[in-house]
């Protein structure tokens, strides 16, 4: 792992570095053999974390059977500086060893062996999109912007390649040079993003992918980058020689999704920022060999600002949350409620078409806003729920844009709740969880875990100020719900809240005392307030004590 805490990283004037980073060691084109300055503006930047271990992967998959592999992550979690990476280290048209040599690939045994080594076709799909009409002026564009490279590039050779053809013209630059091609190809799936609906247009261009790289002699390896996993067509893949890495499984390359907890907390401790803030704000994802995964677009952006906000771009994706919202598949409103309280739901993705339209129930919504990064997905136990306070954020945003006015009242009387528990007002207390009971009735209500999720959710902006933590075990059982003071709110009390259903408020505080739960506090030196509340089934009313210890 490496930062780049300061400017200027090695004391030489540009020309110097140039000339010693970017080598030239034939011409370079931009979309055939280009350049590494993409990637040098990456290491160069203020903060720079080296996800070059990414390289090790690849190498060991380079002329396998697994020479395909498809990345899907989120907008803004580092794709195209992957893709650049990628770029800089294969591209023979330049020497990157002064660019590689200080991160930690050049400790891998492969690293001389592939290092500029290679022909490199690099497409970012998004560039063809300005001016074309259809499938056939993008793909045009493509082939003719990648002949043209080699023309200038080789031109002894090129005036015997097939100059109307692509896939020709590489079978014979291949067989000429004997120089085998890597292709990056960066946003693969944005047509599947522009044309929604138009299968012409996305069969056509599934079916030139397939045809330019399935069973090519000429490819060492192809790397594709975007949102979505490759577009499915019933059960069968024109790509289907594609191993996928997604935010539903990364596999072996998990680490690569983001930036990793030891990466932030160097970089906390480097810049002198508070760890636990980042951590509410940009962790949350989470996979099996990774436990931790922050946003990486957002924990910079908030370092470099010194400020913690919402960096998330309001770009297509968001747009579409607040249709994706008033859908309501099979009550997909209230499951998306309760995740805002901050429960989990288990939802099956294998029925996901990987596009952006085609939805039969809930599961193919919700899956969908796993790739796009507004929801956490645990492969082991098959749960969605929302993963830091940045998206929770963009939740009650698209709530305001659908006008599900009953939650955002519940939001913002949330503040009042939290004063009323403070200043041990029982009744008021007992008011506004009945409030809240009252504006999602339409939920099943029937036990203790509803009464939880009511709770949860009236209880909302109390995360500004607390860790919030669900049946922690505490004493001689569990207790149903804790908030533990955040290290910048100190001053504030911790509250213990058991609840019940059908019995008693004063029996649920015995319960905290009987079982001991106050003894999971006992390293707190604050104040602790326990809270008793019952919802009694027969009069449909709440009821709540609270107790300061």
């Amino acid at each position: 792992m490496q930062f780049l805490v300061e400017f200027p990283r090695i004391l030489l004037n540009t020309s110097e570095v140039s000339n010693i980073r970017n080598k030239p060691k034939v011409k370079t084109g931009f979309y055939f053999n280009p350049s590494n300055k993409g990637f040098m503006e990456s290491v160069d930047s203020m903060i720079y974390v080296d996800k070059s271990g990414l390289i090790s992967y690849t190498n060991r998959v380079i002329n396998s059977e697994q020479k395909f592999v498809c990345v899907s992550r989120p907008r803004r979690f580092g794709k195209t500086m992957a893709a650049k990476m990628l770029v800089a280290y294969y591209s023979l048209s330049c020497d990157s060893s002064g660019l590689f040599s200080d991160l930690c690939i050049a400790n891998d045994k492969s690293y001389e062996k592939h290092l500029n080594k290679y022909n490199v076709v690099f497409l970012n799909i998004t560039q063809f999109l300005r001016g074309s009409n259809n499938i056939d002026d993008i793909l045009t564009k493509v082939k003719n912007k990648i002949v043209n490279d080699i023309s200038k590039i080789y031109p002894d050779l090129f005036s015997s390649l097939p100059q109307d053809d692509l896939i020709d013209s590489l079978q014979e630059l291949y067989a000429a040079s004997g120089i085998p091609i890597i292709f990056i190809i960066d946003e693969w799936d944005c047509l599947f993003r522009e044309y929604k609906t138009d299968t012409i247009v996305q069969k056509g261009y599934l079916d030139f992918l397939r045809d330019l790289l399935k069973d090519q002699e000429y490819v060492a390896l192809a790397y594709m980058t975007g949102i979505l996993p490759i577009k499915k067509y019933g059960i069968h893949s024109a790509l289907n020689m594609f191993d996928e890495f997604s935010m539903t499984n990364p596999g072996k390359l998990a680490e690569f999704v983001g930036f990793t907890q030891d990466e932030v907390i160097a970089l906390c401790d480097t810049y002198n920022v508070d760890y636990d803030e980042i951590s509410r704000w940009y962790n949350g994802y989470t996979f099996s060999k990774i436990k931790f995964v922050y946003n990486p677009r957002s924990v910079v952006r908030a370092i470099l600002s010194e400020e913690f906000d919402n960096y998330w771009t309001k770009t297509e994706t968001y747009e579409a949350l607040s249709i994706y919202f008033s859908m309501n598949f099979d009550g997909l409103k209230d499951i998306l409620i309760r995740l805002l309280a901050g429960e989990k739901k288990k939802i099956g993705i294998r029925n996901f078409s990987n596009d952006m339209v085609t939805f039969k129930t809930y599961d193919d919504i919700l899956t969908l806003l796993i790739h796009l990064g507004y929801l956490c997905y645990s492969f082991d136990t098959h749960e969605v729920s929302i993963p830091n306070k940045e998206i929770s954020d963009e939740f009650v945003a698209a709530i305001k844009d659908v006008d599900w006015s009953e939650v955002i009242n519940t939001i913002n009387a949330s503040d009042e709740l939290l004063e009323a528990t403070w200043h041990c007002d029982s009744k008021t207390v007992a008011k506004m969880v009945e409030r809240t009971h009252n504006e999602t009735s339409h939920l099943q209500y029937n036990d203790e875990n509803a009464l939880s999720y009511v709770v949860s959710l009236a209880y909302f902006r109390a995360r500004d100020f607390y860790e919030i933590v669900r049946e922690m075990p505490a004493g001689k059982g569990y207790a149903d719900l804790i908030f533990m003071p955040r290290k910048k709110h100190m001053d504030k009390p911790a509250i213990l809240i058991e609840l019940k259903w059908n019995k008693s408020a004063t029996g649920a505080l015995q319960q905290i005392k009987n079982k001991k739960y106050p003894e999971v506090l006992r390293d707190y030196k604050g104040n602790i307030l326990l809270v008793g509340i019952n919802y009694d089934k027969k009069s449909k009313k709440h009821e709540c004590v609270i107790e300061e210890m």
